[in-house]
């Protein structure tokens, strides 16, 4: 990498000497593009070595983030050269210059000898915009060592992942998450909870994709998160070992394993897990009569006791048939045991304060889950020209069972169980056309379909159903049927492209319990557009449009209710609708010398957006009656959303790298009238008032390297208050700290990590049953799902070198992605 470093430096004081000579011949410019020959990727920083046969003087330059460059020299004839780590260099011959000349479209191989001193895991986190998409490489990011995909979505710039694991773009919970490219049994039936399974060291990049094209999912009104794990790209055999341990309890272990030759490449990521996951939660309701007057106090205090034992792996093999045809077949397993034990102190107070009544209830949850996912693909690059075809067949099974036994002041009270099955198929089919040196087609369709089967079972201490048996089963079928064709091309500096997407849904929910049955078929049509403008080599615009939808998940739709309180529960609703979503997004980036800037505006407009809704209802309990705070979501009236983010990077010294977000945005939703029927059949208005409110989250993350070559790291995060139709959220801060060290001639790192480092990641909010004008119920509460976690992690490399990774493939448009 030095010796790299001096050339260009030579390369650049010749050629400045050589434009100061005096008496200098005339001045002609030399022009192209260096793509990458299968991808048909630019890349960045490849070297052009131009030698004048005559005076053997070298003149040259570098490529820049689209693979272009332009280089001045004078007339005379030189011997040119195209140079590029990992790749064979490319003789052009000679030419005879005497004007200015293209030398078009330049095209390099992979070399599979020199491939060897190219590292797996990028040296530094970069960022590579798209048309459609930002990727951001994860890189070193040490504050995620021993950590998981949560961990890694929570360091991702426009990305939250707040105290329950939910995760957020751009303040929008609605974000669909994908796993190289497609739906995963690695996210599975729980939803973004699964991904604190994935270790972060599996993971290559995420793709942050705001103004998705047509390729995409119409899934997620706010956008796509897309993970890619990691896949051997080194000859021969390779890989690394990561074992980490920390406090609370906490070991993983995960090997990545990788043996490529010439016609297979055969990569695997495995781990093995166990922690403890203390947590805890209090709310305070202060209860109001019919008049408006206090009537009684109610005081929660919950802690989580959360032991897991988790194993999960995925081996993959890739078969190249020739140099244009490759075949890949991966199974992933994962198996997941749980032991969770969730104790809820209830104290009961009278209108005056004074104590009446208390209850400890535990809630003893064992989990078991499997989840098995097969996995087949076949890739045909047609042509050199990047005419492509690829095949995606997918199985996913997934069984998840949870016996649990409720214990109320010592005694056995409820056994329950909840089994769940799910099985889903996938098929995928995209064909890529280019037209010209500067225009694609592409066309694609897919089909997924899945079905779950969930039976819930709620038992007295002798096995009998309860006088109001809460029970029930459900049947969810949900079956998309999508077809989608885009256009792109790249007019001098002006790109764009211009998409259109049909998804065909059939959706049935029977509800076996109450003899329900819900149907909703529709077909919507999603167009997209997407514009980008090239104002120089470091400065872009770009402008993108897309109709997006929200689909109401299984567990949303499932009307039982939650058992951990007698007092506060979560039913699903089986009458939600889908929400959809209309977003806009203009973009700026710039680069100036060791600076970079990315700024964005954005707006949504929704119909029909879910929330969930607290009320108020007088049950039985224990032969008292008491109000029960029931949450359910349901849909609401439209809501406006706009806003707008900054992401800087600036590196300084090689010592010391800084980057910061800010993202800053404003939502309005209308006056809603919620009515909810009760169990004994009794209706509850609840009156929602319109919402005009604004929030915002700044992330800074520093990275310096200290003496003795040891590197510390600090991540900061603020996330502001915020309200809706019913709660007030206070502001959160949070603080991660690492120090890192490489050791044995940089074939193993040694981090230490403490993440959440002032415990508090907390959140805290107020909300208002019945309405803020005039509630039933106050509730003050403050949640957090896990406390701070201290680790320290070792990995060991072995036949993988410690030289950065020069993919710097930066596309105007994503022709085919990553299996989409």
């Amino acid at each position: 990498m030095k010796k790299i470093t001096l050339l260009i430096l030579l390369i650049s004081f010749t050629a400045f000497a050589q434009r100061t000579t005096k008496d200098k011949p005339s001045k002609i410019t030399l022009t192209g593009k260096v793509l990458e020959t299968k991808s048909k990727q630019p890349l960045e920083y490849a070297t052009l070595v131009i030698t004048n046969t005559n005076t053997q003087q070298v003149i040259g330059g570098v490529t820049g983030a689209k693979g272009s460059f332009s280089i001045d020299a004078s007339s005379g004839t030189y011997n040119i050269k195209v140079e590029f780590i990992g790749f064979k260099t490319k003789n052009l011959g000679n030419y005879n210059l005497t004007e200015s000349k293209s030398l078009g479209t330049i095209l390099l191989s992979e070399d599979a000898e020199t491939l060897n001193e190219v590292e797996v895991i990028a040296e530094k986190s970069t960022v590579e915009i798209r048309l459609d998409k930002k990727i951001y490489n994860v890189g070193k990011d040490m504050t995620v060592k021993g950590g998981n995909a949560s961990d890694v979505l929570d360091n991702v710039p426009s990305v939250n992942v707040d105290a329950e694991g939910a995760v957020s773009l751009r303040g929008n919970e609605n974000v669909r998450i994908l796993i190289d490219g497609k739906p995963s049994a690695l996210v599975g039936l729980t939803g973004t909870d699964a991904l604190r399974n994935l270790p972060a060291d599996a993971i290559e990049k995420v793709e942050v994709i705001t103004s998705p094209s047509a390729r995409y999912d119409a899934e997620g009104t706010a956008g796509i998160l897309n993970i890619i794990l990691r896949k051997g790209k080194i000859t021969g055999f390779n890989g690394s070992v990561n074992l980490t341990v920390g406090t609370p309890d906490m070991l993983r272990v995960s090997p990545n394993l990788n043996y490529r030759t010439k016609k297979f490449n055969i990569f695997s990521n495995l781990a093995y897990s166990y922690r403890k996951g203390p947590g805890n939660s209090q709310s305070f309701f202060t209860n109001f009569d019919d008049n408006g007057i206090i009537s009684d106090y109610r005081n929660e205090d919950r802690t989580f006791d959360r032991k897991n034992n988790n194993y999960n792996g995925s081996l993959g093999v890739e078969y190249y048939i020739n140099k244009k045809n490759s075949i890949t077949g991966s199974f992933f397993y994962r198996n997941s045991k749980d032991d969770d034990i969730a104790t809820n102190k209830t104290t009961f107070y009278n209108e005056n304060k004074v104590f009446t009544d208390n209850e400890v209830r535990i809630e003893n949850e064992k989990e078991d889950s499997i989840d098995k996912q097969y996995s087949l693909n076949y890739t045909n690059n047609i042509d050199e020209k990047g005419q492509k075809l690829t095949i995606d067949l997918q199985y996913s099974d997934s069984d998840e069972s949870e016996p649990a036994e409720i214990i109320v002041d010592g005694v056995l009270s409820e056994q329950n169980s909840q089994t769940t099955t799910s099985k889903d198929r996938l098929l995928q089919i995209d064909y890529v056309l280019p037209i010209g040196e500067n225009s694609q087609f592409e066309v694609g369709h897919k089909a997924t379909l899945q079905d779950l089967n969930s039976d819930f079972r709620v038992r007295d201490a002798f096995g009998n159903p309860l006088p109001n048996d809460p029970s029930n089963a459900i049947e969810f079928k949900q079956y998309i049927y999508a077809f989608y064709s885009q256009y792109g091309s790249k007019i001098d500096k002006f790109s764009y492209l211009l998409g259109l997407r049909t998804e065909i849904t059939d959706i049935d929910l029977t509800v076996f319990t109450t003899d329900q049955f819900k149907e909703k078929n529709y077909t919507e049509w999603f167009p997209t557009v997407n514009l980008g403008y090239e104002i120089n080599e470091g400065d872009n615009v770009s402008l993108g449009y897309s109709r997006r939808l929200r689909r109401p998940r299984h567990w949303f739709l499932n009307p039982f209710e939650s058992r951990s309180s007698a007092t506060n529960v979560f039913r699903g609703n089986p009458d939600l609708d889908p929400t959809f979503t209309n977003s806009f997004d203009l973009g700026y980036n710039t680069r100036i010398s060791k600076f970079n800037l990315g700024a964005s505006l954005y707006y949504q407009y929704s119909t029909n957006i879910i929330q969930r809704v607290s009320t108020l209802e007088e049950r039985d309990v224990n032969g008292v009656l008491t109000d029960v705070t029931v949450r359910q979501p349901v849909n609401l009236n439209d809501e406006d959303r706009y806003g707008f983010e900054f992401t800087t990077n600036y590196n300084p010294t090689k010592k010391i790298r800084l980057s910061a977000s800010f993202n800053y945005f404003k939502f309005n939703t209308g006056a809603f009238t919620y009515v909810y029927t009760a169990s004994n059949g009794s209706q509850i208005t609840t009156e929602l008032e319109e919402v005009n409110n604004s929030s915002w989250f700044a992330r800074f993350n520093s990275r310096v390297t200290l003496p003795w070559k040891v590197q510390w790291q600090t991540r900061l995060m603020y996330r502001g208050p915020q309200s809706d139709a019913q709660s007030d959220r206070e502001g959160m801060f949070m603080a991660n700290l690492a120090l890192s060290r490489d050791l044995f001639k940089e074939k193993a790192s040694l981090v230490l990590n403490v993440s959440d480092l002032f415990n508090s990641r907390k959140r805290e909010s107020i909300t208002y049953l019945g309405g803020r004008n005039n509630p039933s119920s106050i509730s003050e509460g403050a949640f957090q799902w896990r406390e701070r976690q201290i680790t320290l992690s070792f990995t060991y490399r072995f036949n993988q070198k410690k030289k950065s990774e020069r993919s710097g493939r930066n596309g105007d448009f994503d022709g085919g992605g990553e299996g989409f």
